[in-house]
């Protein structure tokens, strides 16, 4: 089942070749241990719920709009699709202009013999680095699959420190395998498309199982990807600016609307709209709002100094 793509290194994420997501909760209820539970990752929270809890704070953006403009006192010629477009565009604006509408997580890709091509989930927006488990060009249950930090240095430096062994040693050995991942297939080259949001990974990787179809190697991704609607709009920093930026620009189609028919025919010469005052109101409410952005009043990531 697929779910929203989120969490860092919170969930075990995997994908395949077909662009399917799933993930796992690291909760074990039965012995109580893991890292615990994580927003909606409880087993009985559902895809379903997830969608009402979606639709319910889109209800209220739409509430906090209708009554803003005074529905119910007068007429407001919105339908449900202007709502859902304000809203949308905010979201859209949102992605576009705060870092805070992004986030970094790691993702598990299987990798399948003779495939150099993925199509990853539509929230990714980048991907950093691709990490392989082994040090050289082959993988699988080998000598390069040695872990030294687990086995070597908990086992000797740690257990005979001072007699044998030290940090110094460590970090050549460290280094030994930096140089050994770069001279034997340890990096993956590749690219990536954003629009496409294909993977292609620069080379083949051979099967390794006993018939063809075997997965050859896991690896794992360094990526930065899109919040989802869900978590944007609970929020509570974000969450203020959607709701004012959906109104601005619902105030701002109710304008457009009225400004069509500047005056109604009526006694006394007639009745004029406000059409070209709510324009203008909504642009200037639009560009503050823009603006602060700026100021990271949203909690996005101030910028760090940039050298040349």
């Amino acid at each position: 089942m697929s779910t929203p793509f989120s969490g860092n290194v919170t969930r075990e994420t995997n994908l395949s070749a077909l662009g399917s997501l799933t993930t796992g909760n690291l909760y074990d209820p039965t012995t109580g241990t893991g890292h615990g539970q994580i927003a909606y990752d409880d087993a009985q929270v559902t895809q379903g719920d997830l969608t009402r809890e979606l639709n319910a704070r889109r209800t209220a953006i739409t509430d906090y709009i209708r009554l803003r403009l005074a529905d119910g006192i007068v007429d407001v010629e919105l339908d449900k699709e202007h709502y859902d477009l304000a809203i949308n565009q905010a979201l859209v604006k949102y992605r576009q202009r705060s870092s805070n509408s992004q986030e970094e997580s790691y993702a598990f890709l299987d990798l399948l013999p003779e495939t150099q091509e993925y199509i990853l989930p539509k929230e990714v927006m980048t991907v950093r680095y691709i990490y392989r488990r082994g040090i050289g060009s082959v993988t699988g249950t080998t000598a390069s699959q040695f872990e030294p930090f687990a086995s070597g240095y908990l086992n000797t430096y740690m257990l005979v420190a001072g007699r044998v062994g030290g940090l110094v040693n460590y970090e050549l050995f460290t280094q030994y395998q930096e140089l050994a991942m770069r001279m034997f297939g340890g990096h993956m080259n590749f690219t990536f498309n954003p629009s496409t949001k294909k993977l292609t990974i620069v080379r083949k990787m051979p099967n390794q199982g006993p018939g063809f179809g075997e997965l050859s190697e896991s690896v794992l991704l360094h990526l930065y990807n899109y919040k989802p609607d869900i978590m944007l709009l609970n929020d509570f920093q974000a969450f203020p600016w959607l709701q004012e930026y959906s109104y601005s620009f619902a105030k701002r189609i109710v304008g457009e609307a009225r400004e069509k028919f500047n005056t109604i025919a009526g006694p006394s010469g007639g009745t004029s709209l406000n059409g070209a005052a709510l324009k203008t109101e909504a642009q200037a409410e639009m560009e503050k709002l823009e603006e602060d952005l700026k100021t990271y009043v949203d909690g996005g990531m101030p910028l760090t100094w940039v050298t040349g």
